[in-house]
């Protein structure tokens, strides 16, 4: 029985105030050449699992971890950047009302995000920590996402066996196989509804919806065999063309 939800923040909860999102323009501010998946994993590692003092001291270490000049044209223009983000960032329209309904419920709630230390000032803004029965960031933890460990810290700080848990987030790799590295059911956020896996949804309400019709538990297991199938058969193309 699920007695708990564990949340990402940033695509999720929250929307980005700026589009491309940050990330995405960080790349393309310093220039790499490099594809996105390989760039994201180490300007997260370099930017968002220390306790920076300031956005300034946090992208001198990235530009340290590509071997860039931080030089002051540079490091202003992704301050700038990171800044825009964080004031026009809002929660999505569904947010509120949907951990209001979780909290009338009893349900633990937790939050998780790779994140530099400006993200309180986000939770602080719209007032969200009232929802959060505990938090955890990379940037305390000294951990990502990827890593299944800080999803173990988090389990721990809620008191809930991994089988009574259920993370939703907005990104595959780090949400979604993260949170199942560490023994916990995950459900896709796919606000755009162009990812083809399962199980997901496309607005958080749809989590509401299959909570008040006692639906979420064979949502999942139907939606986790349907992905064991579709991976399945992918397997067997790629053998074929081997062959």
């Amino acid at each position: 029985m699920i007695k708990g939800v564990i949340f990402d923040f940033w695509g999720t909860l929250v929307e980005n105030g700026i589009f491309p999102s940050p990330v995405r323009q960080a790349k393309y501010i310093l220039r790499l050449r490099i594809p996105f998946h390989e760039f994201i994993i180490k300007f997260e590692k370099a930017m968002m699992t220390k306790p920076y003092k300031d956005l300034n001291e946090a992208f001198r270490a990235v530009c340290e971890e590509f071997h860039l000049e931080p030089s002051p044209f540079l490091i202003e223009r992704l301050v700038g950047m990171w800044n825009k983000n964080e004031l026009l960032a809002k929660p999505f329209l569904e947010t509120m009302s949907v951990l209001d309904y979780l909290k009338e419920k009893k349900m633990m709630i937790g939050l998780i995000s790779n994140t530099p230390p400006t993200i309180t000032r986000i939770i602080d803004k719209f007032n969200l920590n009232k929802y959060f029965d505990t938090t955890l960031f990379s940037y305390d933890a000294g951990l990502l996402k990827t890593d299944p460990e800080m999803f173990k810290r988090l389990l721990r700080e809620l008191k809930l066996e991994p089988e009574e848990a259920l993370m939703i987030g907005d990104s595959i790799p780090t949400d979604i196989h993260g949170a199942r590295a560490a023994g916990i059911r995950a459900v896709l956020l796919d606000r755009r509804n162009r990812r083809d896996f399962s199980p997901k949804i496309i607005n958080l309400k749809e989590l509401k919806d299959l909570i008040e019709k006692k639906e979420l538990e064979e949502f999942i297991r139907r939606g986790e065999e349907e992905q064991r199938i579709r991976e399945e058969e992918k397997a067997d193309k790629k053998k074929e063309v081997k062959e």
